[in-house]
């Protein structure tokens, strides 16, 4: 259970993003071969979920619930909670349809890929806690 839970964790940043590009749309959509790739995968990631197996009820599929809600508020957080838990669902309930998505490679997202450019340029992926240092001098003492 935790692995599903961790697994929806991962990849709802990336169908929030689908849903912001857009809108509910997203669902009949083709896909954009000029998307941005968090955007693309977002999309693959919200079709496959909406078009697993599913029982012949006639309830509306959870998934495609929070995206329509989602897509009228996109920086709604309890919105955003509501498609993860939607999502954290689908992949509970069927677990082929969770390796399937959990073997999927992830494109990078924002933060994961950085570039330095120029002479002394410092690039940083995620976090820093130390100092940064350049120049012909560096020291830990502070200029006055």
């Amino acid at each position: 259970m935790d692995e599903i839970v961790a697994l929806a964790q991962q990849i709802t940043p990336y169908a929030t993003a689908a849903v912001t590009a857009y809108g509910a749309g997203v669902l009949t959509r083709a896909e954009n071969s000029a998307a941005d790739a968090t955007v693309a995968f977002g999309q693959r990631l919200l079709r496959r979920l909406v078009h697993r197996r599913r029982s012949p009820d006639t309830a509306p599929d959870p998934v495609t619930v929070a995206v329509t809600d989602l897509a009228a508020a996109p920086a709604d957080e309890d919105l955003q909670a509501a498609l993860r838990l939607a999502i954290r669902r689908a992949l509970t309930a069927d677990p082929e349809l969770y390796q399937e998505i959990s073997a999927l490679p992830r494109p990078s997202g924002p933060g994961d890929a950085v570039q330095a450019i120029g002479e002394r340029s410092v690039a940083i992926g995620r976090d820093n806690t130390g100092t940064i240092r350049t120049g012909d001098s560096p020291s830990n003492q502070p200029h006055v």
